[in-house]
């Protein structure tokens, strides 16, 4: 079964549950997400019945939002336990004690960071809201004279986003405090079967503008990093899916390898592949197999298959986050055929209401390794260069 609900479903998405004939549950969203006739439709109350009476109904979700119509009507089931051990970064940073027993983290509510003794932290660390949504609200403090500014930033950026999100996608007033974890990030695609074994669907490498960029602006997938990471990543996950109990349950892994080889995770998120349809659909565009359908037929990937002709190329998400210090009301257009011109082979390009959400949309690429620099103009890019302004 799957839970659609705002803010995106992409055509690829809707394609792939009408293709299968996958049950989509029908909730008061469903207009608003403009769905195509012939898809399967679950009413509530049939949806929630089938789940009662199944001992392992496999659930997918393209977005948090739906998080908020589980909560209500599958409290009887275990999903709400395994979804707030991933969603409350708090309670998983207890999860994965055992696993990393040294590891620094302390919860804090918005209304107590005045009275937070900054020096007495590790430096640097991480600040970020307990549950919360790509990197709204992440912050990195190096130094104790940064805290006075990043506080005011972490103020306003919550007052903005309070009414964004539901608060089970992003609490504007919970946060965690964490160490930093230094050195290269990943994210991954998987799912864990009807046995509790991770099956990864595509590894991403995050890659950054500097020591302080805590965007999501880029991630890579190549022949490279998949096959470099498959195994120790799949052991890692092998590891928490024990402490959860995690069977039949899709995840988007954020981790990170610090400079000694160990794997620290960063966080994981629950019910769902990377977020408005962003990483599951390349996965397609990239590598030609349906994450969707792999999970939901319990398929694995033939990694050495599927990779056998892809040396030299990247494959990219690039997120066009509204980094340009304008609010998305000050901005008349963006300019996407200038972004086009700057890539030699653009797969998809995903515009999204930057009005509505601090988002441009999203692009796809194939890139040459030796075509790299394009991956870089965009990283280190504001993206002033494509809006005109209101008069």
């Amino acid at each position: 079964m799957i839970l659609l609900d705002k803010p995106f479903v992409s055509d690829f998405l809707k394609k792939t549950i009408k293709h299968n004939g996958f049950a989509v549950f029908q909730t008061d969203v469903n207009n608003e997400l403009k769905l195509d006739d012939g898809l399967d439709l679950l009413d509530e109350k049939s949806a929630i019945q089938q789940i009662r009476d199944s001992d392992s109904v496999q659930i997918y979700t393209n977005s948090e939002n739906s998080i908020g119509w589980i909560s209500r009507n599958l409290q009887f089931t275990d999903l709400l336990r395994k979804i707030a051990l991933f969603k409350d970064k708090a309670k998983f940073r207890t999860l994965i004690k055992p696993m990393h027993p040294d590891f620094f983290f302390k919860e804090m509510q918005l209304d107590e960071l005045d009275d937070l003794s900054v020096e007495e932290l590790p430096m640097p660390f991480i600040i970020k809201p307990a549950t919360g949504f790509f990197s709204m609200g992440v912050y990195k403090v190096s130094k104790v004279e940064e805290w006075e500014q990043v506080k005011k930033s972490i103020c306003s950026e919550m007052r903005g986003a309070k009414n964004l999100y539901p608060t089970e996608v992003l609490d504007t007033n919970s946060f965690i405090i964490e160490q930093n974890i230094e050195g290269e990030e990943f994210a991954i695609d998987a799912y864990y079967d009807a046995a509790g074994e991770p099956v990864i669907l595509n590894i991403y490498k995050h890659i950054f503008s500097s020591d302080h960029d805590v965007s999501d602006r880029v991630y890579i997938s190549s022949r490279e990093i998949i096959l470099n990471n498959l195994e120790e990543f799949s052991e890692y996950l092998r590891g928490i899916g024990k402490l959860a109990d995690l069977k039949n349950f899709p995840v988007h892994v954020e981790i990170r390898r610090d400079s000694k080889g160990s794997v620290l995770p960063i966080e994981i998120n629950p019910m769902r592949f990377g977020g408005l349809c962003s990483t599951a659909d390349m996965t397609y565009f990239s590598y030609g197999f349906n994450p969707y359908e792999y999970y939901f037929y319990q398929k694995r990937p033939d990694w050495a298959e599927i990779l056998k002709n892809k040396s030299g190329l990247l494959y990219s998400i690039i997120v066009l986050d509204n980094s340009t210090g304008f609010e998305g009301s000050l901005i008349e257009s963006f300019d996407y055929k200038l972004l086009l011109s700057g890539f030699n082979k653009p797969l998809e390009l995903r515009e999204m209401d930057f009005k509505e959400y601090p988002v441009f949309g999203f692009l796809f690429t194939e890139t040459k390794e030796e075509n790299f620099s394009e991956l870089e103009l965009i990283l280190e890019s504001n993206l002033r260069e494509f809006i005109t302004l209101h008069d």
